[in-house]
């Protein structure tokens, strides 16, 4: 980010420069100093300048008396800068943290309001991003934690941007007093039982007291940070690309690494190359949680072992590695016969299935194995279904929510395997859709 000493209107334009044809800019208007010299910023930067279209939302926690004014406030502060104001009142779940729980419930508001190419610019600046760096660096936390907030991520349908990330927090407020700008102080900002306020009233001043280039020099390792979390990305692209193989039960649309190419890297390498894979999938598990992954790569191979991790499971089956979610994770249970096998049947948590070219005859049912099951086929007799599987390569985990179709007790076809499928001579195959179009994976 652009760190030169021009005034703070050009080094905010500078910034901005990349988002200059969004369709809107939102700003999160907290009605405090940073969100207040923010908004005020850019509503006079539009009077001089082409910029997308300004508003602003204040997101209403109800957490205390005190906030209750605050909407009256930040609108009070909108029509006099002429920026339409949307509040929005969120419910805050209580737990362990009260600053999380507000967090997640913020966000998640943002989230619903950022459409797309909407850009939503949020006021944190460098003292933000020091403390951000020393909260997560008591906490334990890796490369990527201590890169501390990125100047932009995705939110929503749109972008959040942090424009503000190379300004002191005293540059903000020789600001707001040179323009005779009003703000909120939120009482909770004082109360030091919460992490981030101890830091900012108890360590940072004794800090900066020795080293008073402190901040500045924190905020910069953490941009030293995030370009090595940069580096460690692009490696784990590289590795990745090793272990996404073309295989033939990519048909089931379950996200899938072949696990060889995985187990040949250091150990290291494994866990970013898996983490980068995971974070889109499920929150990541803390260091102590990645002997899960250990224990899972190195079981026998006979072995099917799972990995549970917060937002599923990963499992390992046919020489590659599986992420479980949602319907896949529910066991599938067939409540009907097919009374009308010309239709595509719906199974409960399963998908559909239907045939492709003729239909067979009635009654059939579609039901999923138990065990002990015995297919006749017509060149080899009768065949145990689970050898005939194994014979496949087929998943673990999908084993027990094949489709099999019958005919009173006879099985006629196991859905999508080649040759077991259907009645060649009889013009038919059984097709299963694993999931409708409307449900993907979690």
């Amino acid at each position: 980010m652009n760190s030169s000493k021009s005034d703070l209107p050009s080094r905010l334009l500078l910034n901005l420069e990349p988002w200059r044809h969004a369709a809107h800019w939102r700003i999160a208007f907290s009605g405090g100093l940073d969100s207040t010299v923010l908004l005020h910023l850019l509503a006079t930067l539009a009077n001089a300048e082409s910029l997308p279209a300004l508003s602003a939302i204040h997101i209403h926690h109800g957490l205390q008396a005190t906030a209750d004014a605050w909407p009256q406030h930040c609108q009070s502060v909108c029509d006099a800068l002429g920026v339409p104001l949307q509040v929005k009142r969120v419910t805050v779940k209580g737990g362990a943290s009260l600053e999380r729980a507000a967090r997640d419930a913020r966000y998640a508001a943002f989230s619903s309001l950022t459409q797309t190419n909407d850009v939503l610019m949020t006021g944190q600046h460098r003292d933000d991003q020091a403390e951000t760096l020393l909260f997560r660096l008591l906490r334990g936390a890796g490369v990527r934690g201590l890169g501390g907030m990125p100047q932009q991520r995705p939110v929503g349908q749109g972008a959040l941007v942090r424009p503000l990330l190379d300004v002191s927090r005293a540059e903000l407020e020789s600001y707001a007093q040179a323009h005779q700008l009003h703000w909120i102080e939120d009482p909770s900002n004082q109360d030091r039982q919460f992490s981030r306020n101890y830091l900012r009233h108890q360590v940072m001043p004794v800090l900066t007291e020795r080293w008073p280039q402190a901040q500045a020099s924190m905020a910069r390792t953490a941009v030293h940070l995030r370009e090595a979390q940069g580096l460690l990305d692009e490696l784990a692209q590289i590795d990745l690309a090793q272990a996404q193989t073309v295989h033939e039960f990519a048909w089931l649309g379950v996200p899938s690494l072949e696990l060889a190419p995985l187990a040949a890297l250091s150990d290291a390498r494994q866990r970013n190359a898996l983490g980068h894979w995971l974070e889109a999938l499920t929150r990541l598990p803390d260091a102590d949680h990645w002997s899960g992954w250990i224990d899972l790569r190195d079981a026998s191979s006979d072995a099917s072992p799972i990995w549970r991790l917060a937002d599923g499971e990963l499992h390992r089956s046919a020489g590659r590695v599986w992420w479980l979610s949602g319907r896949w994770l529910r066991t599938p249970v067939i409540g009907a016969d097919w009374q009308t096998p010309a239709a595509t049947l719906r199974l409960a948590d399963n998908g559909r299935v239907m045939f492709h070219g003729q239909t067979p005859s009635a009654p059939l049912r579609i039901a999923y194995r138990q065990g002990g099951e015995v297919m006749q086929l017509a060149e080899r007799g009768s065949r145990d279904l689970k050898r005939l599987l194994n014979e496949r390569a087929v998943p673990g985990f999908v084993r027990g929510r094949l489709p099999l179709l019958f005919r009173g007790e006879e099985i006629l076809a196991v859905a999508n395997l080649p040759g077991l499928d259907g009645q060649m001579d009889e013009g038919w195959t059984l097709h299963w859709q694993p999931t409708d179009e409307d449900q993907g994976l979690s």
